[in-house]
């Protein structure tokens, strides 16, 4: 991309971008950025929803070169994560009620921001974020002209075990203790990054350190690990996605990324989600990805952006003025 040639600076709230509040239907306020499109922006709209314990910040450099290829990019905290408030009992353990919350706050803010912006509109969703897009997909809350999943959670990366079994082991745990507590253990000590995190994530050590950088600059954007009731629930909702019919009867457009050296998501659960939407396409990597292929070294990240530029042209084309 020629976007990809020019200098973004990832430690930067880019120029003319405007973050804001949006009131959820219920009055809860989350945080948004919207980059107005260059080049006139008639090619359309992205709204980009990140993963679990994510924010947008991390993605700066990539939705700055959506922005450049003439699409106006939205992008959101979820509901109770990075700046926009908690919902468990304290600031760091990532916690939901149920997933189908995250889905209908989706729904609310597609709703709006499909009157606010240009079309072809497409949903972008990384990790947790492709996991909620593709229950909004399924559940018909959302009707992009496209979707994209970035290494989607479809399912999630442990023992071997049956999905039924995985499920009811979490469900347990909910229940011999407050289903608000960790789930795992972060680091040695509270608000320290664990050693070595960096590999599960990205073999660029530039892009692993902007994260770093933004968390000390804006301490309000660090989370730990989900809770027991946020595992317990993300194994439910997984259920609901393998049920018979689910993505089957999904229409959309949509690409999956996906890499088999992730060890955050199950790559062969992404693989058999492209191969069961009607519409489904997969862009897939080996070991020179991890499981943030957006903020991958440049190689790796150059073909992921060029996949879903060629994608995006095929079945999303500007509309006609």
């Amino acid at each position: 991309m020629q976007a990809e040639r020019q200098s973004i600076d990832r430690r930067a709230i880019p120029a003319g971008s405007v973050e804001s509040g949006f009131a959820l239907a219920d009055g809860h306020e989350i945080r948004r950025i919207d980059l107005p499109a260059e080049d006139g922006g008639k090619r359309g709209s992205i709204l980009f929803m990140p993963g679990r314990g994510d924010f947008y910040e991390k993605y700066l450099e990539t939705l700055v070169e959506w922005s450049r290829a003439g699409w106006h990019v939205t992008a959101a905290d979820w509901r109770g994560q990075a700046g926009s408030g908690r919902l468990g009992d304290d600031a760091i353990t990532g916690h939901v009620g149920d997933f189908s919350d995250w889905v209908d706050d989706l729904a609310f803010l597609w709703k709006t921001w499909k009157t606010e912006t240009r079309g072809p509109h497409i949903v972008v969703g990384h990790s947790m974020g492709g996991h909620l897009v593709t229950r909004a997909l399924v559940d018909g809350q959302i009707d992009p002209d496209a979707a994209i999943l970035s290494a989607p959670m479809l399912g999630m990366s442990g023992p071997p075990l049956p999905l039924g079994v995985s499920h009811f082991v979490a469900w347990f745990m909910t229940k011999i203790g407050k289903p608000t507590r960790p789930a795992w253990k972060w680091s040695e000590k509270p608000g320290e990054m664990p050693a070595n995190r960096s590999d599960l994530l990205t073999h660029d050590a530039g892009r692993y350190a902007d994260e770093l950088w933004w968390r000390e600059r804006r301490p309000e954007l660090a989370m730990g690990p989900g809770s027991w009731g946020w595992v317990e629930r993300a194994y439910a909702s997984t259920r609901q996605l393998e049920r018979r019919g689910a993505m089957e009867n999904v229409e959309v457009p949509v690409l999956i990324i996906s890499t088999s050296a992730d060890k955050l998501v199950r790559h062969p659960s992404a693989v058999r989600a492209a191969q069961r939407f009607p519409n489904g396409e997969l862009l897939a990597f080996g070991d020179e990805a991890r499981h943030e292929i957006l903020r991958e070294v440049p190689p790796v990240r150059g073909r992921a952006l060029a996949g879903i530029a060629e994608f995006l042209d095929r079945v999303a084309p500007p509309e006609v003025s």
